[in-house]
């Protein structure tokens, strides 16, 4: 499993940035290759955010079922 910590950029501060490039899309002030840069980085950093939820769904799944099953494993 890896975790947004492990490659040293936290899930947190993807999602800042995410939100950076989203409300500079949005401004609307940017050239044709700015934009086009920029909406790059953003659909790269949603899916990077959306395997470090993915991943963290997992991990909770697999602390469920070991509550499930009794602290058996």
């Amino acid at each position: 499993m890896t975790t947004g910590q492990e490659s040293g950029v936290s899930f947190e501060a993807l999602y800042a940035r995410l939100e950076e490039v989203t409300t500079a899309l949005e401004a609307g002030n940017l050239t044709l290759e700015q934009s086009i840069a920029l909406y790059e980085e953003g659909m790269s950093l949603a899916h990077r955010c959306q395997a470090l939820l993915a991943d963290v769904e997992q991990r909770v799944q697999v602390l469920r079922e070991t509550y499930d099953n009794g602290f058996d494993r």
